[in-house]
């Protein structure tokens, strides 16, 4: 690293050495320390070496200007999600992390020691912002969540970041509405205030279209199309979620009314009816993959009760959570975006684990 003092000019030719348009004229020079041989390339007009050898070497990683402005970018879309929401009067939310339950049901949580206590990372914060949604009304929150599942895919991580919201007296439709406007706000800031990022990774980002189709229209659509022989039931693949994004290119596709066996407890099924097939329960899918899931919650604490039955949940467990609704809880909505992969999907980045600084998945603790 070097100290170097002088007079900023106007560059004479734009290059990737001034790629602002300035240079500098130097008057002095200092040398901070020395670098030892690099164990990766940093320079090049293209990224060659292999992402694992990168990610044990991130720090050097993070030189090359192509790998850094994929943070720079991620970073003004945290502060462009940040500031849509508090336009909107939302307040900003800090949910804890260790939890004494499962927030999502299943069994993929990591357990760890509280002290003479079971306890468990967070794999999701659904149940406490739910709680507090009768007295603030409209939360958001970008927290770290963990998942204990094995997988090893180009698109999932074990610890990630979610931006979440919540809405008091909303319909899973008008939380809908809310995430269109979010991430079409977000690609907007991003487009106008990193070009030079963009520029750098060759991304031509637009903002993307909308459009809503229900669960059955979407089942409806890909069988006659793409001949992919799917029932009620079944949750979409990774397959089917390509051919989606290739019949409607660049566009957020809002999918509701699944069916209520493949949705969490906490989601209202229609009518406020525990035996519907259908639910209240929507996810979203943007760049031929799902980016968002959520919908309408139960307000009710007796159809909770059966709710968690019905999913073989222990509702004792859930208590602290059922009890917090028995005393005039509105109807509420919500969802979450997962920020790598909606980072990934803008950039057209080839593996999620491009969009962390220290990725953690089942094979990767360090660094």
């Amino acid at each position: 690293s070097v100290e170097i003092r002088g007079k900023v000019a106007k560059a004479e030719i734009k290059s990737e050495i001034a790629l602002k348009g300035v240079e500098i004229e130097v008057q002095s020079l200092k040398l901070l320390n020395k670098a030892e041989n690099l164990p990766i390339l940093i320079t090049g007009k293209t990224i060659t070496e292999d992402l694992s050898k990168r990610l044990d070497n991130r720090s050097i990683d993070l030189y090359n200007p192509k790998v850094s402005a994929i943070f720079k970018i991620q970073s003004e879309i945290t502060n462009s999600f940040r500031k849509f929401f508090y336009e909107k009067g939302f307040y900003e939310i800090q949910p804890p992390s260790v939890i004494g339950s499962a927030s999502e049901g299943g069994t993929n949580l990591f357990e760890i020691k509280y002290f003479e206590k079971k306890a468990y990372l967070a794999q999701s914060p659904q149940l406490y912002k739910q709680m507090l949604i009768s007295s603030l009304e409209k939360v958001f929150m970008i927290t770290p969540v963990w998942r204990a599942e094995k997988h090893n895919t180009i698109r999932h991580l074990n610890e990630s970041r979610q931006m979440d919201i919540e809405v008091a007296f909303a319909s899973q439709m008008e939380v809908i509405q809310y995430l269109f406007d979010a991430v079409k706000f977000i690609v907007k800031e991003v487009k106008e205030k990193c070009r030079q990022e963009l520029e750098l990774l060759g991304v031509n980002l637009e903002v993307p279209k909308d459009k809503t189709l229900t669960y059955d229209e979407v089942l409806e659509l890909l069988n006659k199309t793409k001949k992919m022989g799917l029932k009620s039931g079944d949750d979409l693949s990774p397959e089917a979620e390509k051919e989606l994004g290739k019949l409607f290119p660049n566009t957020i596709i809002a999918i509701p009314d699944w069916p209520s066996e493949i949705k969490p407890f906490y989601i209202m099924p229609k009518g406020e009816d525990a035996d519907a097939k259908l639910s209240e329960g929507m996810d979203v899918h943007y760049g031929g993959m799902e980016i968002s899931s959520g919908g309408q919650r139960i307000h009710l604490p007796e159809l909770l009760i059966e709710r968690l039955k019905a999913k073989g949940l222990n509702p004792k467990n859930f208590e602290y959570y059922t009890n917090s609704f028995r005393y005039g809880c509105p109807i509420h909505s919500g969802w979450s975006i997962g920020l790598e992969r909606l980072t990934m999907l803008m950039l057209g980045l080839q593996n999620i684990r491009e969009a962390v600084l220290f990725p953690r998945d089942r094979d990767r603790l360090v660094p």
